[in-house]
């Protein structure tokens, strides 16, 4: 998904702001630039896994609908 890539990009960007505010003394924007790109990285993890389990539950679905017609056939 295209959204976690922007997430990702955006935790990278932010953490490289963090550094430059906090190299110049401006600890407040650091510190804001810290938190942001913290969420901006647990967001981007999130969609990975929200993304995952719904492949992982999609094949599950797809085994489970393959598997029944075998099951009543039988008898």
């Amino acid at each position: 998904m295209i959204i976690d890539k922007i997430f990702q990009a955006a935790a990278v960007a932010l953490g490289g702001a963090a550094a430059y505010f906090l190299w110049q003394g401006n600890r407040d924007a650091g510190f804001i630039a810290v938190v942001l790109g913290s969420v901006a990285f647990f967001l981007s993890v999130r969609f990975q896994v929200k993304e995952r389990n719904r492949i992982r539950e999609a094949e599950r679905e797809r085994a489970l609908a393959e598997s029944e017609p075998e099951a009543s056939e039988e008898e």
